[in-house]
This record gives C-alpha cells, sequence and structure tokens, in this order.
C-alpha cells in the first residue's frame, strides 16, 4: 500500500478507470454476440441494426481510448464480412 498521498489518490483513480474500462470491454463484447447470433439465424434485418450498434460501441471505445483504432478497424471489417455472408 503506497504512502505518499499523490500514489494513494493513483490507485483511486486506475481502479475507476480500469472498472469503466472493463464496463465498455464487456458492452461491446456483448453486442457483437446479439450481432452474431442474428447472423447465425440469419436474420438480416437485425443483424443490420446490431452491425449499427457494435459499430458505434467500437468507435466510443476508440474515442475514449479503451481500444486502439486498428483494433476497432479490423472487428468492424470481421462483422460487415459476416453481415455481407447473409445477404
Amino acid at each position: 500500500m503506497p504512502n505518499i498521498k499523490s500514489d494513494k489518490k493513483r490507485v483511486k483513480v486506475i481502479n475507476t478507470k480500469t472498472l469503466r474500462n472493463q464496463m465498455i470491454k464487456t458492452n461491446i463484447k456483448t453486442c457483437i454476440k446479439s450481432f452474431e447470433a442474428y447472423v447465425a439465424e440469419a436474420d438480416k434485418a437485425n443483424a443490420d441494426a446490431a452491425f449499427k450498434l457494435a459499430v458505434k460501441k467500437l468507435d466510443q471505445a476508440v474515442a475514449k481510448g479503451v481500444m486502439h483504432k486498428n483494433t476497432a478497424s479490423r472487428k468492424k471489417s470481421q462483422l460487415a464480412g459476416k453481415l455481407a455472408k447473409i445477404a
């Protein structure tokens, strides 16, 4: 446990940011799983809506610094490819 006041604050801030990042990542994974479920059912309309939501969440994660832009771009490309296959 840190003894210096600023180090104590750093521990609190890091814990807060870690929780925020975990929430964002979990939300992204949930959106992607729902998208993939619609793709498995070949439900085009719901898959389109889920795709748009997943892309939005990925872009928000990049904006907040949770995810690298190339990682998000790769994931969006993979999702777009899956969406194109059911068309």
